[in-house]
């Protein structure tokens, strides 16, 4: 078990975060360059840079749309999201990971603050699964992934949580850990490949919504050609 553990926090934790990153990179990149691309051949290069500003800020910190519609599932969206980022990047016991591994630490979390987002994520998990189910919109729109990416989610944090707070015997302790390290990294594979990829791309949602109503100059000849129309009065 303990040469297990040292390979998963080793090895396979370097191999796992790489993926992710190199995956979310990949995507930035190539939607940037899509951008790029569509800017290039746009008739109208006019971009209200304003608006997409103000936009984007909005979808980043929606303070607004909390209150608008179902309230209470919101509120705890955003707190699930908020302890997705939080804990596992500020965590202490992380950051140590982090700076063996990969030579770099951070400012981490006091003690209470990792302890009360922990259980926060865990409480606000759980409210968006049943909020889900329970509302005859949302169950009838959603599919199996969206109820099982929030379970797969909650894993590191509960089998953390048992380790780090509740009284277990070593071998035990090191069955959760596994769970815990193999899980986060089960994660880290996923996220560039599944809809999780939009935590790298919200910010550019705006811009590229702007940009997609920006047709080349010769789209109206080439709807008409399509549609066999061309030369009729419209």
């Amino acid at each position: 078990m303990e040469q297990l553990l040292d390979f998963s926090k080793g090895p396979l934790f370097r191999l796992t975060f790489a993926i992710m990153v190199l995956g979310l990179a990949r995507i930035f990149v190539l939607d940037l360059y899509e951008a790029y691309r569509a800017y290039r051949r746009a008739g109208d290069k006019t971009l209200p840079w304003k608006q997409i500003t103000l936009r984007s800020l909005t979808w980043l910190f929606p303070v607004r749309q909390v209150f608008k519609n179902r309230p209470v599932y919101s509120v705890f969206s955003i707190l699930f999201h908020i302890g997705l980022l939080v804990v596992p990047v500020f965590l202490y016991a992380h950051v140590i990971l982090w700076k063996d591994d990969l030579g770099f630490g951070i400012p981490t979390l006091p003690y209470q603050w990792a302890y009360g987002l922990t259980v926060l994520t865990i409480v606000s998990a759980l409210a968006l699964i049943i909020g889900r189910a329970a509302s005859r919109s949302s169950s009838f729109l959603s599919r199996k992934q969206d109820y099982l990416w929030p379970v797969v989610l909650l894993i590191p944090f509960v089998t953390g949580f048992i380790c780090a707070h509740l009284g277990v015997g070593p071998r035990t302790y090191q069955f959760f850990m596994l769970v815990h390290i193999l899980a986060a990294e089960l994660i880290f594979v996923l996220i560039p490949f599944t809809k999780i990829a939009h935590c790298v791309l919200m910010p550019l949602s705006q811009f590229i919504a702007n940009l997609a109503w920006k047709f080349p100059p010769d789209t109206d000849e080439k709807i008409c050609i399509t549609l066999n129309k061309k030369g009729e009065p419209v």
